[in-house]
C-alpha cells in the first residue's frame, strides 16, 4: 500500500490542480513538439537537397538553440506560479504530518508523470506534424518536395534528453522551496506581498535612464555595419529598462498620484490607484515579460513577413536587368571591347535581347557632415560611420539609359537622393560650387550601389570633362586610394530563369577564358538564392512567434489565475467597507483592463522606437521600401492586438469565476 501511496497522490493532486496544470501541461506538449520539429527539419536530408539548403539547414539548427534556451527559462518561469498556487496545500499537507521528505517524493512523482506525459505527447505531435512542417518549408521555398516520412532518432533522442533534464531541475527547484520554508510560511504563502511595496526611487530612474538610452540610440545610429555593437546594446538596455519601470516606476508613479489628494480622494481612483500598487508589486515582473515577449513576436513576424512580401521588390532594386556586368578595371575611356564580347556570345547563343544599358560611373565616399552645412565642402572619408556615398554619371550616358533628353548648363547638376534628403540648392566638392538643376525621382539601376547600407547621392554632371577632372582631384587627393571609373551593363533577355541560367554560366566561363575581370550577376541565378534567405527566416520568424505567442497567452492565463485568488479576498472587503457588488466589480475591473493593457502599449512603444534602427537592419537585407515595413508592422500589431483582447476574454472569464465564489 505505501508504495503505490505517493503516485496515486500524485495522481490525484494533478486531477485536481488540473485548472492550473492543464494549461501548464499543454504548453510542455507544444514546446517539445516545436523543438522535436525544428531540430528534425534542420537534420532532414530533404532540406538539404532543396537550393540553399544548407543555410537553411543552418538556420533551422540555430532556431533550435533558441528554441531549447526559451524552453528553460519559460518552464522554469511558469512553473513558478504552479509552486506558488499549491504552497498552502505543501503548509496542510506538513501540518497534517507529512513530512518535507515525504512532500518531495510526491513532488517527485508529480515530476515524473508530467515529464512522461509531457515528452510522450510532445514526441508524438512533434512527429505527426514534422512532416506537415516539411510541406510548409517547401513551398516557402517554392521546392518539390519529395514523398516519404523522415524520422529522426536523433533529433528524438536530443528532444527526451533535453525535456528530461528541464523537468528534473524543475522538480529539484520546486523540493527546494519546500525545504526551505516552514509550515507556517508555506500557508500563509498566498498573502506574501499584501505589504505596501517600497518606492524604490533610483531604480525607477535607472530603469528610465537605460529606456531612453535604448530609444536614443535606435533612433540615432545611422550605419548598423558600424554600429552593430550599438544595436545590442540597445536591445538590452530597453529590456533592463523594461522590467525595471514595470518593477519600480509603476509603483513609484502610482504613489506620486496618491500624494495628489485632489486627485486621489476620490471614490473611483482611490479604490483603483491602491488596488494597482499591490497589483504592480505582484505582477510586475510577469507584466515586463509579456511586453518583452509581446515586442518580440512584433519585430520578428513583422520584419520576416515585410522581407517574404517585399521580395520580388528587392530582387527587381539590387538586380535592375536579367544579367548585370560590372567591370572591375578602372577604365576611364569604359570597356566596349569586353562589351562586344559579350554581345558575340549573345550572338553565338540565339539570344534575344529586349533591353540593355551600358554607362561609365564614379563613386566616391564622403563626409555626412556636408549635408547639413551649405557651403561646407564635401570631405573624402573612410569612416563607415559617418559615410556618404556619391555616385557620378554623365548626363549622356544618363539619357541613354533613361530614355530621356534633359540638358544641363555649365556648373549645373541633376540629384537624386534615394532615401536621403539635402535640402539646399547647391552643392560643393573640391572647391567647387554646383547649382541643383533639377531632382530626380529616379535613376539608372546599379545593384552594387542599392546595397550599399551608407546613404547615397546619385549626381548627373553636364559632361565628359567636368566627370574627368572630378576623378583626376580625388586620384591626387587618395593616390593608390582612389577610386577608378567603372562601366556597367546590363540586358533584359527572352525566355524563362532556365536560360537565364544557361547564358550566365555560359558567360562566366567565357570570361575566364578570355581573361575578363568583371562581377557578372544573374537575377533569375540570385533569386533561388533570396527564396532561401527569406524564405527561411520568414519561417523561423513565425515558427517562433508562434512560440512566444504561447508564452504569452500561458502568463496571461496564470496572471488572471493568480489575480482571481488574490482579488477574491479584497472583493469581499470592498463589500463590507460600504461598496456595492457593481462598484467593485467595475473597480476591479477598471485595475485589470489599465494593467493588462499596459504591456500591449509599452510594446507598441518600443516597436515605435525601434523602427528607424530595424528599418536600416532591413536595408543590409536589400529592403528598402519602408512603405511596405510601415504596413506589415502596423498589421502585425493589429492582429496581436484582436489576439491579445480575445485572450482578455477568455482568461477574465475565469477571474471573475473565482473572484465571484
Amino acid at each position: 500500500m505505501r508504495k503505490i501511496f505517493y503516485p496515486k497522490l500524485a495522481a490525484g493532486n494533478i486531477r485536481k490542480n488540473a485548472s492550473i496544470y492543464f494549461p501548464y501541461l499543454l504548453t510542455c506538449v507544444i514546446t517539445i513538439a516545436m523543438y522535436y520539429i525544428i531540430r528534425s527539419l534542420s537534420l532532414n536530408p530533404g532540406i538539404q537537397e532543396m537550393l540553399g539548403g544548407s543555410f537553411l539547414s543552418e538556420l533551422m539548427y540555430l532556431g533550435s538553440r533558441i528554441v531549447a534556451i526559451f524552453a528553460v527559462i519559460f518552464l522554469f518561469y511558469t512553473n513558478s506560479f504552479l509552486v506558488k498556487r499549491r504552497k498552502k496545500e505543501f503548509g496542510l499537507f506538513n501540518i497534517l504530518g507529512m513530512e518535507k521528505r515525504h512532500l518531495s517524493r510526491m513532488l517527485g512523482w508529480e515530476c515524473i508523470y508530467m515529464t512522461l506525459i509531457s515528452v510522450l505527447f510532445g514526441l508524438f505531435f512533434g512527429i505527426a506534424l514534422d512532416k506537415a512542417m516539411y510541406l510548409v518549408v517547401g513551398k516557402v521555398m517554392a521546392q518539390t518536395v519529395a514523398l516519404g516520412f523522415f524520422v529522426s532518432r536523433k533529433a528524438i533522442g536530443e528532444t527526451a534528453v533535453l525535456f528530461g533534464l528541464i523537468f528534473l531541475f524543475i522538480c529539484l527547484s520546486s523540493v527546494r522551496e519546500v525545504y526551505k520554508a516552514n509550515p507556517v510560511e508555506l500557508l500563509r504563502a498566498g498573502n506574501v506581498g499584501e505589504r505596501e511595496p517600497r518606492t524604490k526611487w533610483f531604480m525607477a530612474l535607472a530603469g528610465l535612464i537605460a529606456l531612453g538610452s535604448g530609444y536614443y540610440i535606435a533612433v540615432t545610429v545611422r550605419n548598423p555595419i558600424a554600429s552593430i555593437l550599438l544595436f545590442f546594446v540597445a536591445v538590452i538596455l530597453v529590456i533592463i529598462g523594461t522590467y525595471m519601470l514595470f518593477t519600480a516606476g509603476s509603483i513609484a508613479l502610482l504613489k506620486t498620484l496618491r500624494r495628489n489628494k485632489a486627485y486621489y480622494y476620490r471614490t473611483r481612483h482611490f479604490v483603483s490607484v491602491a488596488g494597482m500598487i499591490y497589483r504592480m508589486k505582484q505582477n510586475a515582473v510577469g507584466l515586463a515579460n509579456i511586453c518583452i515577449l509581446s515586442t518580440m513576436v512584433l519585430v520578428m513576424v513583422s520584419t520576416t513577413t515585410s522581407l517574404m512580401i517585399g521580395m520580388e521588390d528587392v530582387v527587381r532594386e539590387r538586380y535592375p536587368a536579367d544579367i548585370m556586368v560590372y567591370f572591375r578595371e578602372d577604365t576611364p575611356q569604359g570597356n566596349q571591347g569586353d562589351i562586344e564580347t559579350i554581345r558575340a556570345l549573345q550572338r553565338e547563343r540565339g539570344l534575344t535581347v529586349t533591353e540593355e544599358m551600358a554607362y561609365l560611373y564614379l563613386g566616391l565616399s564622403v563626409s555626412q557632415e556636408f549635408q547639413y552645412e551649405e557651403r561646407h565642402e564635401a570631405q573624402i572619408t573612410s569612416d563607415l560611420d559617418s559615410m556618404t556615398e556619391l555616385f557620378f554619371i554623365t548626363l549622356d550616358d544618363y539619357n541613354a539609359v533613361m530614355g530621356e533628353q534633359r540638358t544641363l548648363a555649365e556648373g549645373e547638376i541633376l540629384l537624386y537622393t534615394g532615401r536621403s534628403s539635402y535640402n539646399h540648392g547647391t552643392f560643393r566638392l573640391f572647391g567647387r560650387e554646383y547649382r541643383i538643376a533639377q531632382r530626380l525621382d529616379s535613376f539608372v539601376g546599379n545593384g552594387q550601389y542599392s546595397a550599399n547600407i551608407a546613404d547615397t547621392f546619385y549626381i548627373v554632371v553636364p559632361d565628359q570633362e567636368t566627370f574627368q577632372e572630378i576623378y583626376r582631384t580625388q586620384k591626387e587627393l587618395l593616390g593608390e586610394n582612389a577610386r577608378g571609373i567603372q562601366q556597367v551593363y546590363g540586358f533584359n533577355m527572352k525566355g524563362g530563369e532556365e536560360e537565364q541560367n544557361a547564358f550566365y554560366s555560359a558567360l562566366i566561363d567565357s570570361f575566364a577564358q578570355n581573361r575578363i575581370s568583371a562581377l557578372t550577376e544573374g537575377r533569375a541565378e540570385a533569386r533561388s538564392s533570396f527564396i532561401s534567405l527569406y524564405g527561411g527566416l520568414f519561417f523561423i520568424g513565425v515558427f517562433l512567434g508562434i512560440l512566444f505567442v504561447m508564452a504569452t497567452v500561458l502568463i496571461i492565463y496564470y496572471k488572471q489565475i493568480s489575480e482571481g485568488y488574490d482579488d477574491r479576498e479584497r472583493f469581499v472587503i470592498m463589500q463590507k467597507v460600504g461598496m456595492s457588488r457593481e462598484e467593485v466589480k467595475s473597480a476591479i475591473h477598471s485595475q485589470v483592463v489599465t494593467v493588462f493593457f499596459l504591456p500591449l502599449i509599452v510594446a507598441g512603444i518600443h516597436v515605435a522606437a525601434a523602427f528607424p534602427l530595424i528599418s536600416r537592419l532591413l536595408i543590409l537585407m536589400q529592403l528598402t521600401n519602408t512603405k511596405l515595413f510601415i504596413a506589415c508592422t502596423g498589421a502585425c500589431f493589429l492582429l496581436f492586438a484582436v489576439m491579445y483582447v480575445f485572450v482578455y476574454n477568455l482568461t477574465a472569464k475565469n477571474y471573475y469565476r473565482i473572484v465571484s465564489r
